[in-house]
C-alpha cells in the first residue's frame, strides 16, 4: 500500500509523505493500524542497525486492524503495544522528555494518530523537521465541534451529531494542529431540522 491519495483541499489541511530512513542517535516510531505497513517498509529500507536504535509505539487502528504480532517479532530495542491513545500517552510523554537532541521521529497511520502524537511532539519542543508522517489505512476523522468544543473521535460521515452537545454537524477540511482535530459547524443554524441524510465519506 502506497500513501493515501487525498483530493485535493485547503492549506490548513495536513498533507502526509512516505516515511524514508534517516541517519540518528535514536528513532522513535509512533503508528497505529494499518501504519505497521509503514513500519514495516521503512525498516525495510533502513540499514540493519536502525532496529537496535528503535522505539516503537503501537496501537490498534480505528477500523480494528491490529498487526502487533508482525511488529514484535522485529528487534527493536524497544516495542510497546497500547490499546489506545490516551493509555500510550504518558510512555510518550516520557520518552519525548527524555529525548536527545537528533532523535528522529516517524509517525504513520490514521489522521488522528498522527495529529495527536505531532502536537505531542510540539509541546516536547522537539524540532518539526525531526519527524515524517505517513497516513495509512482509515479515514476516519478526529472533530471538535465549534459551539460545544467536544471532539468525537471516528468520524465516518458528513454530517453527523456532536457526540457531546447533539448538534448536527458539517465536517469542514479545516484543520487545527494545536487541538489535532477537523472543525466541525452546525449544519441546520439557519433552518432548524433541516439536515440531509449522512454519507459515509471518511470510511
Amino acid at each position: 500500500m502506497t500513501k493515501t491519495d487525498f483530493p485535493p483541499s485547503i492549506l490548513s489541511r495536513p498533507t502526509y509523505g512516505v516515511l524514508s530512513p534517516r541517519p540518528g542517535p535514536a528513532h522513535l516510531l509512533i503508528a497505529d493500524g494499518a501504519g505497521a505497513g509503514a513500519v514495516l517498509d521503512l525498516l525495510g529500507a533502513a540499514d540493519a542497525g536502525m532496529a537496535g536504535g528503535s522505539h516503537l509505539i503501537y496501537l490498534p487502528g480505528p477500523d480494528g486492524t491490529d498487526r502487533t504480532a508482525e511488529l514484535a517479532a522485529l528487534a527493536l530495542a524497544q516495542f510497546h503495544r497500547a490499546p489506545s491513545f490516551a493509555a500510550a500517552l504518558p510512555r510518550l510523554r516520557k520518552v519525548l522528555g527524555d529525548a536527545h537532541m537528533g532523535v528522529q521521529i516517524y509517525l504513520a497511520g490514521s489522521e488522528g494518530l498522527i495529529g495527536q502524537a505531532q502536537r505531542e511532539v510540539m509541546e516536547a519542543g522537539l524540532p518539526h523537521d525531526a519527524v515524517q508522517t505517513e497516513h495509512r489505512g482509515s479515514w476516519v476523522r478526529r472533530v471538535q465541534c465549534v459551539h460545544c468544543k467536544g471532539i468525537t473521535e471516528n468520524v465516518a460521515t458528513d454530517p453527523f451529531l456532536c457526540s457531546h452537545c447533539g448538534l448536527a454537524l458539517f465536517v469542514r477540511d479545516h484543520y487545527s494542529r494545536r487541538i489535532a482535530a477537523f472543525q466541525g459547524v452546525n449544519i441546520d443554524a439557519e433552518d432548524p431540522g433541516s439536515v440531509p441524510p449522512p454519507v459515509e465519506k471518511f470510511r
